[in-house]
């Protein structure tokens, strides 16, 4: 068999310099390392190259290489292949130029090897049709599928058509910058059913439990760098931060004292619930549905928003003057399509959350959509610390988030090492409410 007949379309010109007979040593080499390997991409290989192979090798590295002995490492050689013309990775660069897809000889068996590497390599060439095989977590999502074994327990045909399911979903939520822009994503784009249908013809073709959502999802932790999703609600918070609603009513907002302007049936609803102290909670088919085209606040008014219920408990309980809205954490597509309308009609809105680096990353989201900080500076988190009692104190984790409507904020939190949560700072957040 040819290299014309195996593998992706390489250009002419990458073909021939990648297939020159003064690397074949090194293809070779390389194809013996990975299958011994698991296909995973680690390590490295020794190779004896003369002058043009060590020159080609050099140019594909964008490093100078001596001819001789020569010590290739695969991750450099991976990341170099995704950036060039070939778009893929080592795998799919090696079976191309070997006679074929590779073979994991310690977890498949030799009769169905080559399926499998199909699968593989449909992967690989599934993010480079995406411009997505360039990304720093490409390798990264590629190895924890493999080892993860979600596509092996589901058997190859199955994995085959949630690879391509998957790729093109991944495809359309490149387009929109959904695995770039995460700040922006909170805009719902897409609800989840039209998004499978246009993507895998099926409505339900990315719901909980099947494949090509859970490799959807995997890919977009690994692009975002957040953890896998465990449960089901931290998928509909990940496919939220992609700007895909997975239905209208689950993901809400909570409202109180919000009283919306002008004549329709829902706004005087609203000023009715507010009238009676009634806290609300608000859906994304609500506020598309009857709320459409509502003047939420007036121009210029002062709304709060909190990201725990316990703000909002504590503030319907002291009879505050309000508005006050409550996202509950990270928001929903309800709450973000709330806080959109409340900045479109003027409201100034001022955001307060967790002193803690999940809180602090929900923060810079709010506030990239239009907010302003509540009580959310460094001076404010120094009193915070100041009155904590000593069995209250509890130690930041997790990566640090920037702060930037207040550098200083990111810097004393490191010194720190200490959160403070929402509900510790009740009495303060109450008196700004009562005012």
């Amino acid at each position: 068999m040819t290299m014309a007949e195996t593998g992706p379309r390489f250009p002419d010109q990458l073909r021939a310099y990648l297939g020159d007979d003064s690397l074949a040593s090194l293809w070779e080499a390389l194809r013996v390392r990975l299958e011994r390997n698991g296909l995973r991409v680690a390590g490295q290989v020794t190779v004896v190259l003369d002058e043009r192979g060590a020159d080609r090798l050099g140019g594909l590295l964008a490093t100078p290489v001596r001819p001789g002995v020569v010590k290739v490492r695969l991750p450099a050689l991976d990341a170099a292949l995704r950036r060039s013309a070939a778009a893929a990775g080592l795998v799919t660069v090696t079976g191309t130029l070997t006679g074929g897809p590779l073979a994991d000889r310690r977890e498949l068996r030799a009769e169905r090897a080559e399926s499998w590497g199909h699968v593989w390599e449909a992967l690989d060439a599934g993010l480079g049709a995406s411009s997505l095989a360039e990304g720093s977590w490409a390798l990264a999502f590629i190895e924890g599928v493999r080892r993860s074994g979600l596509l092996t327990r589901a058997g190859v045909e199955a994995a085959r058509t949630a690879v391509e399911h998957a790729a093109a979903t991944l495809g359309e939520l490149a387009l929109r910058g959904a695995l770039t822009e995460p700040a922006a994503a909170g805009e719902p784009r897409w609800e989840l059913a039209g998004l499978a249908g246009r993507c895998t013809g099926d409505a339900h073709g990315l719901d909980d439990g099947r494949l090509a959502g859970a490799l959807v999802l995997r890919a977009a932790a690994a692009a975002l760098d957040e953890r896998i999703p465990d449960s089901a609600a931290a998928r509909r918070e990940l496919w939220a931060r992609l700007g895909v609603v997975t239905d209208l009513v689950s993901g809400t907002v909570i409202a109180w004292g919000l009283r919306p302007t002008g004549s329709g049936r829902w706004a005087a609803m609203m000023r009715d619930r507010a009238g009676l102290r009634l806290v609300t909670h608000l859906t994304l088919h609500e506020l598309r549905g009857a709320a459409a085209g509502t003047t939420l606040a007036a121009a210029g008014q002062r709304v709060h928003a909190c990201e725990n219920p316990q703000v909002l408990q504590a503030a319907a309980r002291a009879d505050s003057a309000g508005p006050l809205i409550c996202f509950s954490g990270n928001p929903a597509s309800a709450g973000w399509l709330l806080l959109r309308g409340l900045l479109e009609a003027g409201a100034d809105v001022r955001y307060h959350g967790d002193f803690d680096w999940p809180g602090m990353a929900i923060a810079g989201r709010v506030m990239t959509a239009g907010a302003v900080p509540w009580r959310l500076g460094a001076v404010d988190y120094d009193d915070a610390i100041t009155a904590l009692q000593s069995e209250c104190r509890l130690a930041l984790t997790g990566p640090p988030a920037p702060t930037p409507w207040d550098a200083a904020l990111a810097a004393r939190m490191r010194d720190a090492g200490l959160a403070v949560h929402e509900e510790s700072l009740l009495a303060t957040l109450l008196d700004d409410l009562r005012r």
